[in-house]
């Protein structure tokens, strides 16, 4: 499902109406927060997908990292987590979901948190991922409806794994235009990449008194970051040379990988952005998917600096500046 198909599906539903409902769907932020307490606020978010690389072990913690990177974007803490499991039973063996479990439970450990069970459905596809519950404090939030005029933006991954994911899964079939691209090195370092948990950039941007960010998956850099232009009433210019890409990424994209996702995407940012770059490989790139990404944050001019020096490999890519005509400037 595309960005644009969300106000399409929830349009015509009714919002809900409660004081302690702190973020709900409207600006189609990271997860639900619910006010709890005076300090205390619930964190909610669901997250599953089909495999995007082949050992089980691994895909169970890009799963699992992905799953958790929403309660991170919110600036909340795992607590709990849920499997969410659909199995083919007649065509794979459970060993491959112990497995797939295992690599689960263990990102979730390292996050801190404890899977308390799930549920399990029998399909024709596998599918795997988490159901996470977590707390935060509610004057401590990040959310996408809080950028300001003036803020940098600081992307802490660099993106491309969709189209990478897509170049391995041809070269693994014999497509040989891909071989000699997505190398074991290429492929490992985007693997390890997808299951870093954004816990870090998140914390470090509540120690710089960030109120704003969101995490980039299946929507891309640029369908996050029209969310937060949306929720915050604000333009983002984003500096296309300053995004950092994984190494392969763009000669994949040279070699004909491309994915349904990076299509949709691009369709719906059509009239939300104003480009100035003309590279279709940039272009493409920008709208790529996301597997497990990092986190976008917007961050007050005199604290970047700061935020760089805490979390490894954040790169400030732009700006929040006044609404204008367009969502998004991509210079």
């Amino acid at each position: 499902m595309g960005p644009g198909d969300l106000s399409e599906v929830l349009g015509p539903l009714p919002s809900s109406h409660d004081s302690r409902l702190l973020v709900g769907r409207e600006t189609f932020d990271d997860a639900g927060v619910y006010l709890l307490s005076d300090e205390i606020a619930l964190v909610q978010t669901v997250d599953f997908f089909a495999p995007i690389v082949d050992d089980p072990y691994d895909f169970g913690q890009v799963a699992a990292a992905n799953a958790l990177s929403d309660v991170f974007a919110m600036g909340g803490q795992p607590l709990t987590a849920l499997n969410i499991v659909a199995f083919p039973t007649a065509e794979l063996p459970l060993a491959l979901l112990t497995e797939i479990l295992r690599g689960g439970q263990d990102k979730v450990h390292e996050a801190g948190a404890h899977v308390v069970g799930g549920h399990t459905v029998i399909d024709s596809e596998l599918k795997y991922g988490l159901s996470v519950t977590g707390r935060a404090h509610p004057s401590f939030l990040l959310t996408n409806a809080a950028a300001k005029p003036g803020d940098r933006l600081v992307l802490t991954k660099p993106i491309g794994n969709g189209i990478l994911a897509t170049a391995l899964k041809k070269a693994s079939a014999g497509d040989d235009r891909f071989t000699g691209i997505v190398t074991d090195s290429v492929a490992s370092a985007m693997i390890s990449l997808m299951k870093v948990l954004n816990g870090l950039a998140s914390r470090g941007a509540l120690a710089v008194s960030s109120r704003c960010a969101t995490d980039i998956t299946g929507f891309g850099l640029l369908g996050h970051a029209s969310h937060v232009a949306r929720g915050s009433n604000v333009t983002l210019r984003i500096d296309s040379s300053s995004v950092p890409l994984l190494d392969g990424a763009m000669d994949a994209w040279k070699a004909g990988a491309m994915n349904d996702g990076l299509k949709r995407n691009a369709s719906y940012l059509e009239p939300l952005v104003e480009w100035k770059v003309a590279d279709p490989g940039i272009r493409a790139l920008l709208c790529d998917p996301q597997t497990s990404g990092g986190l976008l944050v917007a961050v007050h001019p005199d604290r970047v600096s700061h935020y760089l020096s805490r979390v490894e490999g954040a790169t400030e890519i732009g700006e929040v500046i006044e609404r204008d005509t367009f969502a998004l400037v991509v210079d």
